[in-house]
Protein backbone atom coordinates (compact mmCIF):
# COMPACT_ATOMS: atom_id res chain seq x y z
CA UNK A 1 0.00 0.00 0.00
CA UNK A 2 1.19 3.43 -0.94
CA UNK A 3 0.38 6.58 1.17
CA UNK A 4 -1.75 6.96 4.65
CA UNK A 5 -5.32 8.65 4.04
CA UNK A 6 -7.99 10.00 6.09
CA UNK A 7 -11.69 9.54 4.59
CA UNK A 8 -13.37 12.72 5.73
CA UNK A 9 -17.36 12.44 4.94
CA UNK A 10 -19.81 15.21 5.46
CA UNK A 11 -23.41 15.98 5.63
CA UNK A 12 -25.39 19.00 6.63
CA UNK A 13 -28.74 17.73 7.73
CA UNK A 14 -29.66 14.89 9.98
CA UNK A 15 -31.88 12.91 7.27
CA UNK A 16 -29.07 12.62 5.43
CA UNK A 17 -25.86 9.75 5.89
CA UNK A 18 -22.47 9.59 4.78
CA UNK A 19 -22.72 5.83 3.71
CA UNK A 20 -22.47 7.06 -0.34
CA UNK A 21 -19.27 9.12 0.43
CA UNK A 22 -17.50 6.42 2.37
CA UNK A 23 -18.45 3.67 0.01
CA UNK A 24 -17.38 5.65 -2.85
CA UNK A 25 -14.28 7.38 -1.28
CA UNK A 26 -13.22 3.63 0.08
CA UNK A 27 -13.35 2.96 -3.72
CA UNK A 28 -10.98 5.57 -4.71
CA UNK A 29 -8.73 4.90 -1.76
CA UNK A 30 -8.43 1.44 -2.80
CA UNK A 31 -7.95 1.96 -6.69
CA UNK A 32 -5.34 4.93 -6.18
CA UNK A 33 -3.89 2.67 -3.51
CA UNK A 34 -4.20 4.86 -0.72
CA UNK A 35 -4.09 2.80 2.96
CA UNK A 36 -7.12 3.88 5.08
CA UNK A 37 -6.17 4.77 8.51
CA UNK A 38 -9.92 5.88 9.23
CA UNK A 39 -12.78 7.48 8.38
CA UNK A 40 -14.14 10.66 10.08
CA UNK A 41 -17.96 11.60 9.45
CA UNK A 42 -20.07 14.19 10.56
CA UNK A 43 -23.43 16.04 10.32
CA UNK A 44 -22.66 20.28 10.29
CA UNK A 45 -23.02 22.94 7.77
CA UNK A 46 -19.59 23.14 5.67
CA UNK A 47 -19.99 27.01 6.65
CA UNK A 48 -18.91 26.13 9.99
CA UNK A 49 -15.63 25.74 10.80
CA UNK A 50 -15.37 24.41 14.03
CA UNK A 51 -15.99 21.01 13.23
CA UNK A 52 -14.96 18.33 15.73
CA UNK A 53 -14.26 15.31 12.99
CA UNK A 54 -13.01 17.91 10.69
CA UNK A 55 -10.23 19.20 13.89
CA UNK A 56 -9.37 15.57 14.44
CA UNK A 57 -8.59 15.39 10.99
CA UNK A 58 -6.36 18.40 11.19
CA UNK A 59 -4.38 17.15 14.03
CA UNK A 60 -3.35 13.92 12.61
CA UNK A 61 -2.53 16.05 9.44
CA UNK A 62 -0.49 18.65 11.75
CA UNK A 63 1.35 15.46 13.36
CA UNK A 64 2.02 14.19 9.69
CA UNK A 65 0.08 11.11 10.68
CA UNK A 66 -1.14 10.94 7.28
CA UNK A 67 -0.04 12.23 3.77
CA UNK A 68 -3.44 12.75 2.44
CA UNK A 69 -6.74 13.79 3.02
CA UNK A 70 -9.88 12.46 0.59
CA UNK A 71 -13.14 14.08 0.63
CA UNK A 72 -16.03 13.19 -2.17
CA UNK A 73 -15.30 16.95 -3.02
CA UNK A 74 -14.27 20.33 -1.85
CA UNK A 75 -17.38 21.52 -0.73
CA UNK A 76 -17.66 18.64 1.77
CA UNK A 77 -14.59 20.01 3.92
CA UNK A 78 -15.58 23.38 3.91
CA UNK A 79 -17.65 26.18 1.95
CA UNK A 80 -15.89 29.29 3.17
CA UNK A 81 -13.48 30.58 0.69
CA UNK A 82 -11.05 31.89 3.41
CA UNK A 83 -11.46 28.51 5.96
CA UNK A 84 -10.70 26.32 2.63
CA UNK A 85 -7.84 28.79 1.57
CA UNK A 86 -6.13 28.78 5.22
CA UNK A 87 -6.83 24.97 6.06
CA UNK A 88 -5.23 24.62 2.27
CA UNK A 89 -2.15 26.43 3.19
CA UNK A 90 -1.57 24.81 6.52
CA UNK A 91 -1.70 21.20 5.01
CA UNK A 92 0.86 22.28 2.07
CA UNK A 93 2.66 23.68 5.07
CA UNK A 94 2.24 20.33 6.93
CA UNK A 95 2.66 17.97 3.74
CA UNK A 96 -0.45 16.94 3.27
CA UNK A 97 -2.51 16.99 0.58
CA UNK A 98 -6.62 17.18 0.15
CA UNK A 99 -7.65 15.49 -2.85
CA UNK A 100 -11.61 15.39 -4.19
CA UNK A 101 -12.57 12.15 -5.15
CA UNK A 102 -12.81 13.44 -8.67
CA UNK A 103 -8.96 13.26 -8.63
CA UNK A 104 -8.20 17.14 -8.31
CA UNK A 105 -5.37 17.56 -5.86
CA UNK A 106 -5.14 21.37 -4.44
CA UNK A 107 -1.41 21.76 -4.58
CA UNK A 108 -0.85 25.12 -3.23
CA UNK A 109 3.09 24.82 -4.17
CA UNK A 110 2.72 25.82 -8.06
CA UNK A 111 0.25 28.70 -9.62
CA UNK A 112 -2.40 26.19 -11.04
CA UNK A 113 -2.70 24.72 -7.95
CA UNK A 114 -3.45 28.28 -6.27
CA UNK A 115 -5.68 28.94 -9.08
CA UNK A 116 -7.41 25.92 -9.10
CA UNK A 117 -7.67 25.76 -5.24
CA UNK A 118 -8.80 29.84 -5.12
CA UNK A 119 -11.80 29.41 -7.77
CA UNK A 120 -12.86 25.81 -6.22
CA UNK A 121 -13.24 28.05 -2.47
CA UNK A 122 -14.91 30.70 -4.02
CA UNK A 123 -17.48 28.70 -5.86
CA UNK A 124 -18.08 26.61 -2.84
CA UNK A 125 -18.39 29.95 -1.01
CA UNK A 126 -20.77 30.92 -3.85
CA UNK A 127 -23.07 28.07 -3.68
CA UNK A 128 -23.66 28.28 -0.32
CA UNK A 129 -24.85 31.90 -0.35
CA UNK A 130 -26.89 30.99 -3.32
CA UNK A 131 -28.39 28.09 -1.21
CA UNK A 132 -28.91 30.14 1.84
CA UNK A 133 -30.85 33.27 -0.63
CA UNK A 134 -32.94 30.46 -1.70
CA UNK A 135 -33.98 29.10 1.62
CA UNK A 136 -34.40 32.69 2.98
CA UNK A 137 -36.41 33.85 -0.07
CA UNK A 138 -38.40 30.12 0.49
CA UNK A 139 -39.33 30.94 4.00
CA UNK A 140 -40.02 35.04 3.44
CA UNK A 141 -42.38 33.51 1.00
CA UNK A 142 -43.95 30.80 3.04
CA UNK A 143 -44.53 33.49 5.72
CA UNK A 144 -46.22 35.63 2.88
CA UNK A 145 -48.14 33.26 1.51
CA UNK A 146 -49.50 31.51 4.89
CA UNK A 147 -47.62 28.66 3.15
CA UNK A 148 -49.99 27.63 0.46
CA UNK A 149 -52.95 29.76 1.35
CA UNK A 150 -54.30 31.40 -1.66
CA UNK A 151 -56.76 35.09 -1.49
CA UNK A 152 -60.19 33.60 -2.42
CA UNK A 153 -60.57 34.36 -5.91
CA UNK A 154 -61.48 38.13 -6.79
CA UNK A 155 -60.47 39.39 -3.55
CA UNK A 156 -57.99 42.24 -3.82
CA UNK A 157 -55.32 41.04 -1.20
CA UNK A 158 -54.33 44.42 0.42
CA UNK A 159 -52.11 42.94 3.16
CA UNK A 160 -55.04 41.72 5.25
CA UNK A 161 -55.03 38.08 6.72
CA UNK A 162 -55.45 35.44 3.67
CA UNK A 163 -58.11 32.99 3.31
CA UNK A 164 -58.08 29.73 1.56
CA UNK A 165 -60.57 28.77 -1.06
CA UNK A 166 -62.97 25.73 -2.08
CA UNK A 167 -62.45 24.90 -5.74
Amino acid sequence: MGQSAALYCRVSTADQTCARQERDLRAFAKKAGYKVIGVWKETASGANDERAERKKVLALAQARNIDVILVTELTRWGRSMLDLFHTLQDLQAWGVSLIAQTGLQFDLGSAQGKLIASLMAALAEFERDLLRERVRSGICGCSQARCGVRPAPGSAHQGGPLRAHSA
